[in-house]
Parts: structure tokens; C-alpha cells; sequence
């Protein structure tokens, strides 16, 4: 379902464009470490209550259950597990990242340290669980190698941030309508999928949140403070 409900924030990102120009409408055009926000945006709505509770049912035929929502008990469980261990895989996608910039900015190999240094002078600041002597992620790591994210793996973490803000405002506007609050929809339509990338995508989260990103929902929807 996250899977469903991510790239459908991406076909949205294009269906719901009002730009005529191929080049900057829908995702086009948009930068890199924002292309995500529409679709890491909709995944928050998987988490929901009254989102899942319209969408699933019970697929056993001939139990007393068959065709029942989730569980509302069920439910509550899975939002308590949601975030087991959420601060390692946080700390993993920061490794990640750190070592792709500084592979991409400041890395000499000439002087004689390799890729496998690199990532492992950067666990050293950043892993908590050490890795064993044998490991070779570099090698695998096509992201930055083959998947067209070279000095770029950042953002991934970057949109999070600004998807966990953006959705920050559908919770604080949920006090009357819920999370699925139309005016806050219709916000969201307006000033991030129907300009795609037809102004700096900075300037459209100002424009639909009122002021520049902040941190703190991401770190909230990961249980990392208070709600």
C-alpha cells in the first residue's frame, strides 16, 4: 500500500499540472531533492485511520470476519511498532549520504585511501551498530554509482523533511475535517502539483506552507519527540 500510495503522489504530480510548457510541468523540471515530496507526502495517509478503515477488508471467505475493515486493536498495534528502531534506519540513510557527498566533494584517492576508508571514517561519526570487517557496501551502492543519485543520495532525507512538513499541515488542520480536510487538498494542489516545476521548488513550499521548512514533523512522525 505505501508502494501504491507513493507513486500515485507521482501520478498526481502530473495529472493534476496546469503548466502548458513539457519541460517544467508535472515533475518536470523540478529539482532533484524535491521531486519526491508529492509521493513521500502521500505515503503518510497509509498511516491513518480513516484512510485505512474505507480501504481494507478481511479476505477470508466463509469467516465470521470476511469482508470486515482492520481491526481498529489491530490497527492501533501496527502504529505502535511503526517506529521500532526508526533512529537506526534515520542514522542509515545520514551514513549514506555523508559518504556520497564527501565521495563526490573532498575525496582524494590519490593519496593513497580508497572508498571503503571513506565509509568507514564516516561510521565511525555516524553508525551506532558496528559493521564487520568483511562488509563492502561500497560496491553495492548502485544508487550513487548507477541509479543517477551521485552527490544527490541526500535527498532522499531531504524530502522527507519537506513531505512530513507539508503533511504537518493536513494535521493541524484536522481538527474539524480530519486529515483528508479539502482546503488543505486544494492548498496542496495549488501551490505543489499544479506549478510543477515551473518555479523553484523552495518557493512553492513557502508558498503552501507560509514559511520554510522545518524539521520537526519529520522527527515526530519517527517518534524521535513528543507529539
Amino acid at each position: 500500500m505505501l508502494t501504491l500510495f507513493h507513486e500515485a503522489g507521482h501520478g498526481l504530480h502530473h495529472l493534476l499540472t496546469r503548466i502548458e510548457d513539457l519541460g517544467v510541468s508535472g515533475i518536470n523540471g523540478v529539482e532533484w531533492d524535491a521531486v519526491e515530496l508529492p509521493s513521500q507526502f502521500m505515503e503518510n495517509f497509509c498511516w491513518e485511520w480513516e484512510v485505512l478503515r474505507h480501504m481494507t477488508r478481511h479476505v477470508a471467505d466463509g469467516s465470521e470476519n470476511a469482508g470486515q475493515p482492520l481491526p481498529r486493536a489491530l490497527y492501533d498495534k501496527m502504529i505502535a511498532a511503526k517506529n521500532f528502531q526508526s533512529g537506526l534506519g534515520f542514522l542509515r540513510q545520514i551514513e549514506f549520504a555523508e559518504f556520497d557527498m564527501h565521495l563526490h566533494y573532498d575525496f582524494e584517492p590519490a593519496k593513497g585511501a580508497g572508498a571503503q576508508q571513506l565509509l568507514e571514517q564516516v561510521r565511525r561519526r555516524v553508525a551506532v551498530l558496528p559493521q564487520p570487517a568483511y562488509n563492502r557496501f561500497p560496491n553495492s551502492f548502485s544508487h550513487i554509482f548507477a541509479g543517477g543519485y551521485a552527490a544527490g543520495y541526500y535527498s532522499y532525507k531531504w524530502a522527507e523533511v519537506l513531505s512530513a512538513d507539508a503533511y504537518s499541515l493536513f494535521e493541524e488542520m484536522s481538527e474539524k475535517n480530519g486529515v483528508l480536510d479539502a482546503r488543505a487538498g486544494q492548498r496542496f494542489r495549488d501551490e505543489i502539483l499544479a506549478v510543477g516545476g515551473s518555479r523553484p521548488a523552495a518557493e512553492s513550499f513557502r508558498a503552501f506552507r507560509g514559511r520554510e521548512p522545518q524539521v520537526e514533523a519529520l522527527l515526530r512522525h519517527n517518534g524521535m519527540i513528543a507529539a
